[in-house]
């Protein structure tokens, strides 16, 4: 309904901080703030449906990102998949094309690819029928 706003009730469990640097895969549930630099991947897994990922204004992210609901302000070298609620921050700078639900995307923020919008009541398949074209009829002559 109008007015009705659903908030995120993760709470932040796990930082990588600003001066750290991870290359490899992450895998969490929960939240995740990056402050820091991830090479790899950043998915949630299904532990909680409600996971958050925060990436701040000086925090780098080089890889996929899917997780429901995403916070970002810093760097992403990309795709990103959000399954609910994707924010862009101002100081946000996406090179990759972004697959969300919902999206706030503030003034000042950069996307270098597409956005396509995920809409689960959409068919997989849309099919058109094209009617065939009627041939013009002949005049028929009038015999008296």
């Amino acid at each position: 309904m109008f007015g009705r706003k659903h908030k995120i009730t993760s709470d932040i469990s796990t930082l990588i901080g600003a001066d750290t640097e991870i290359t490899g895969d992450i895998q969490f549930s929960g939240g995740l703030r990056v402050d820091g630099r991830v090479c790899g991947s950043v998915v949630s897994t299904g532990g909680k449906p409600h996971s958050l990922l925060v990436l701040s204004e000086q925090g780098v992210i080089e890889g996929k990102i899917k997780v429901p609901y995403i916070i970002i302000n810093g760097t992403v070298r990309g795709p990103v998949h959000s399954d609910e609620s994707l924010e862009l921050q101002p100081a946000a700078k996406i090179t990759g094309d972004i697959f969300y639900k919902t999206i706030k995307m503030h003034q000042g923020a950069v996307v270098e690819g597409k956005m396509i919008r995920n809409d689960a009541s959409q068919p997989e398949k849309l099919i058109t029928y094209v009617a065939p074209k009627e041939e013009p009829k002949e005049p028929q002559d009038k015999q008296s």
